[in-house]
């Protein structure tokens, strides 16, 4: 039996699903008999690309669409495995002999972007003086490896992802054609999985359509793809806001115990929060792309884990985190009060980068006129510097810090960070967001005077990007 990509793949330009874009263009030119002799199809996997070219070779020569058939005059080439000038040669050879029965020879060439450059070169003299009866129709996942040489002699179909309304509809139809009987809770999983793919969604329907010979549930699905439920994904996510490693660390473990992939649950929770975005969840984003081999349960336990590790103290305690130091409100030496500009090469001054708060002029104000403050707002602090800047934004909520004797101390904790931070414009972004607090900006290899520098752990951390620190908790696992 056929599967049922194969069995429901379209045979004629309006079978063609969500992809209008391409399918009206193309039927209005059949119609009116403008027939160009070159196409280039670019688009994503499994959109419909080869499927679309099919058709089109068959419908220019009139002939009758079947997955089987074998006409001479369309003849399909890989790119991938055709690749060099030999291949082309050969083709430009063939190419000045007439069709047998169609009017036109059709060339689909698939993964056209995989051709050499002299293979490239060969095809563009075909191109650039075609013979009347030849139609070439190329297909490209990666059309910015396609020179422009041949898609300006080419008219260019851009083929979409279908959406997720599109594909939840149209697998619905097969399903009831099919008698598969599963909710619509199971469908849509089937629908995010596909990621807008018809070949990928027919093919994983296929896949779960005998899980039951009752009703195929969300559950059933779940367990088939090997997916964490979503309760446990929220569950994480909760435990990530509110920076609770070892509750973490106990979900992974549970989790991942049961045949799960970090890079599948990686993949879910990122799907999650683009569904349900939040800005305290954001960061993740930019971390769990990340998680793939080698050790990937490793780099899953650092995204999900970095934020608890790395925020100011004062974050976790105000979040309530019961294992987190109070707010530093002891005595420490006063760093030396200077000013360092090395922005010209960004190149890290061995003294420890001081900046004073600034007058309406942008001079200097004297310390008597500076501002003292008895205790200091981050939270505040950061969410102003964040309304004038997300970029340094990004950066100091990577950062510890401290408030001593109305300076505001920040312990970047790599250098290429503190030299972000010390830039001419980021400091008066700073200053400015500070209200006047004088700020100093620490070398990445100095720590709060209340943290004790654990120094192995240290070069372990400056090896894995700064993300590990010890917060006493010993392993997570």
């Amino acid at each position: 039996m056929k599967s049922l990509y194969r069995r429901y793949r379209p045979l004629k330009l309006d079978d063609v699903v969500g992809q209008e874009q391409v399918t009206k263009p193309l039927k209005s030119a059949l119609e009116k008999g403008r027939i160009a002799h070159a196409y280039l199809f670019v688009g994503p996997r499994g959109c419909g690309k080869t499927s679309v070219a099919r058709i089109l070779a068959h419908e220019v020569n009139g002939f009758k669409y079947e997955l089987e058939d074998d006409y001479v005059d369309i003849i399909e080439i890989d790119g991938a495995s055709n690749r060099g000038i030999d291949n082309i040669r050969e083709l430009r050879e063939k190419v000045t002999i007439a069709p047998s029965s169609g009017k036109y020879k059709v060339y689909i060439i698939d993964e056209v972007h995989m051709l050499t450059n002299e293979a490239f070169n060969a095809l563009l003299k075909t191109l650039e003086e075609p013979p009347a009866h030849v139609i070439f129709i190329m297909a490209t996942t990666n059309v910015y490896k396609v020179p422009v040489t041949i898609a300006s002699r080419s008219q260019t179909y851009t083929f979409t992802l279908t959406s997720a309304d599109v594909m939840l509809d149209y697998l619905r139809k097969i399903c009831k054609q099919e008698g598969i009987n599963i909710t619509d809770e199971a469908l849509s999983i089937v629908v995010k999985r596909g990621e807008g793919s018809f070949r990928d969604s027919l093919s994983l329907l296929d896949q779960i359509s005998t899980l039951s010979n009752d009703e195929i549930t969300r559950d059933l699905v779940i367990s088939a793809f090997g997916l964490p439920k979503k309760e446990q994904i929220s569950i994480i996510l909760h435990d990530y806001a509110t920076g609770d490693v070892a509750k973490i660390a106990a979900s992974l473990k549970d989790i991942l115990s049961v045949g799960i992939k970090p890079e599948t649950l990686a993949e879910e929770i990122i799907n999650n929060i683009i569904d349900e975005p939040k800005p305290e969840l954001l960061p993740l984003l930019a971390r769990l792309p990340d998680v793939k081999a080698p050790c990937p349960e490793a780099k899953l336990l650092v995204a999900l884990t970095a934020r608890a590790m790395t925020e100011p103290v004062s974050l976790k305690a105000s979040r309530g985190v019961s294992n987190a130091p109070s707010a530093v409100s002891h005595h420490r030496s006063s760093a030396p009060d200077r000013f360092e500009n090395n922005d010209s090469n960004f190149s890290v001054s061995d003294k420890t980068e001081t900046i004073e708060p600034s007058g309406e002029s942008g001079t200097a104000t004297s310390k008597s006129d500076r501002v003292v403050h008895n205790d200091f707002d981050w939270d505040s602090f950061i969410d102003k510097v964040r309304g004038l800047s997300e970029a340094i934004y990004s950066q100091l909520v990577k950062t510890k810090y401290e408030y001593v004797d109305g300076t505001l101390n920040i312990y970047p904790m790599k250098n290429v960070v503190r030299n972000i931070l010390a830039r001419e414009n980021n400091k008066r972004i700073l200053v400015s967001a500070a209200n006047g607090v004088k700020i100093t900006i620490h070398e990445a290899d100095e720590s709060p005077s209340n943290e004790k520098k654990d120094e192995v752990l240290s070069r372990i951390s400056g090896i894995m990007g700064g993300e590990v620190i010890n917060d006493g908790g010993g392993s997570p696992f």
